[in-house]
């Protein structure tokens, strides 16, 4: 063997002692579709985890429910078919209530009362995700949610038999409340729910209200703003523990940015929002006194409603919220 060949032999033994620094690459399905101001904040989290790694984990996000549809996302992620997620928390709240306290309406209707409300009820929350495998990152509230009609309603009582969408059990235990029918409806099928005469009222945030350009099947916004419901990231236990500590650093690093960035952006969307939906022709309007009542009454049957399901686990977080 010449001198030239045993180096080659012996550079490509070493090569193959050598450890090599092995991507990771993961795939985040998300419900919500690009323009929505989540999945801008959660695609810059997926730049600022590959950068902050070199590249070495990379999270490829699968918008508008191109992966798993929303009621999916959460069991994907459990199960290992997706390390990553995104979902709305509320979502979860026929496993526990606790999920839900964030759409108990006017508990807690501005940001500074939502973030206050977060602060009491994450440790229950981590602890609820724990259980089920997953280890939560961070979470971002909607703007608030406002309802919108075909026609202005000062009367609660033109409610009675409207056929409403709904997104959540909250959505659905208020409908029922003011007399109105819920139908389930997801945002991406929103305009063909109006369309084809599924629902004719909604109740949902400025920026779900111009993503699905409301303007073509509404006409008028009541800014009732009346709860702040939060999407959650979450990982995969095991495929958390399963990175370099340097990647599960970088990781939550990335997140708590996410987080702060997130409530901003929704913040700003408020106001940007709302105008936007005025400058394509809606009619903004606030709630009668009539209205703001009968909502106020709901929201007061919801809470209790949820006090009696939630128990002491429940009753303690609103205590600490309060205090």
């Amino acid at each position: 063997m010449t001198f030239s060949i045993r180096m080659t032999a012996a550079a490509a033994a070493m090569a193959l002692a050598t450890p090599l620094a092995a991507q990771t690459a993961w795939d985040m399905p998300t419900p919500y579709s690009d323009a929505i101001f989540h999945t801008a904040n959660i695609t810059q989290f997926a730049d600022d985890v590959r950068a902050a790694t070199n590249g070495d984990l990379d999270i490829t996000v699968h918008s508008a429910g191109s992966l798993f549809g929303h009621a999916e996302i959460r069991d994907s992620v459990r199960r290992g078919l997706a390390p990553i997620g995104e979902i709305l928390l509320s979502r979860l709240s026929n496993e526990n209530p606790l999920f839900e306290i964030d759409s108990i309406p006017f508990l807690a209707d501005s940001y500074a009362d939502a973030e206050a409300l977060w602060t009491a009820s994450r440790p229950a929350v981590e602890e609820l995700l724990a259980e089920q495998g997953l280890t939560l990152l961070y979470a971002v509230p909607w703007p608030g949610q406002s309802l919108y009609l075909t026609e202005d309603v000062t009367d609660p009582a033109a409610l009675q038999g409207v056929s409403f969408r709904a997104y959540n059990t909250a959505t659905e235990r208020l409908a029922q409340i003011l007399g109105m029918t819920a139908t389930q409806v997801e945002s991406g099928d929103i305009p063909t729910a109006f369309a084809t005469g599924r629902v004719s009222a909604m109740m949902t945030s400025p920026s779900t209200g111009v993503s699905s350009q409301a303007w073509d099947y509404t006409s008028v916004y009541v800014d009732v703003q009346a709860w702040l419901p939060k999407n959650v990231v979450f990982v995969n236990t095991e495929a958390f523990e399963a990175l370099p500590e340097d990647q599960q650093a970088a990781l939550l690093a990335a997140a708590a940015t996410a987080e702060t960035r997130g409530w901003e952006m929704s913040e700003a969307e408020t106001a940007t929002q709302i105008a936007a939906l005025e400058a394509a022709g809606m009619t903004v309007t606030a709630p009668s006194e009539a209205l703001a009542a009968a909502l106020a009454d709901a929201g007061a049957t919801m809470e209790a409603e949820w006090l009696a399901q939630a128990g002491d686990a429940g009753a303690a977080i609103i205590a600490a919220y309060r205090q």
